[in-house]
């Protein structure tokens, strides 16, 4: 019984994969809105219900990835901070090389990572999406913060300062793979700012 299970769990990854794959070729050659969850499902060989069953619509295909981010957080840790839970800048170093092996890990196929990037750019309902998403991973991070014992506050606002770190890195870079030093460099330069101090 685990055995067709774990078959038929295969067998979804696969589908779900190939989804992926499928719409990545689609939107680079035509555009997000030139091609259909039907082109989607006929490309990958797959029904529109297996399509269903995996997105909710085609944007949600866009962000597939994000959910292996999310993964990644949650499978993250951070320090504790010590004997100040209030120092925003020690909570900011904490989120540090958290972020950095999130991003390591996003730009591992750098080309992939550059069409995703290029597709959200060009439509602003992905816009939307993606900042919508980039919300969810400051939460996320800054309950992984709380749990080490920083105060609410600066996990909060920690979490929102290293997401802002990654978008500014993404934003003024064009080459996915200087995307960590960027990121890193953004770090360094808010850590420097006056106004974030230990």
């Amino acid at each position: 019984m685990t055995e067709g299970v774990s078959l038929i769990e295969r067998k979804q990854r696969r589908a779900r994969q190939r989804i992926i794959e499928a719409a990545d070729e689609l939107f680079a050659s035509r555009g997000f809105d030139q091609v259909s969850v039907s082109d989607i499902a006929e490309r990958a060989e797959v029904g529109r219900t297996s399509f269903f069953r995996h997105f909710g619509d085609k944007q949600e295909v866009v962000f597939a990835r994000e959910h292996e981010v999310l993964a990644l957080v949650a499978a993250e840790d951070v320090v504790g901070p010590g004997s100040d839970p209030h120092s925003l800048a020690d909570a900011l170093r904490a989120l540090e090389p958290v972020i950095l092996r999130i991003t390591a890990q996003m730009i591992a196929n750098a080309d992939g990572f550059r069409r995703h990037v290029q597709l959200v750019k060009a439509h602003a309902g992905l816009r939307e999406r993606d900042a919508a998403k980039l919300q969810v991973i400051a939460g996320r991070l800054g309950d992984l913060l709380t749990v080490r014992g920083w105060d609410d506050a600066v996990s909060v606002l920690s979490a929102q300062l290293a997401v802002a770190c990654f978008q500014a890195a993404r934003g003024t870079t064009t080459d996915p793979r200087s995307l960590v030093e960027a990121t890193r460099s953004a770090f360094a330069q808010t850590l420097a700012l006056g106004t974030v101090r230990g």
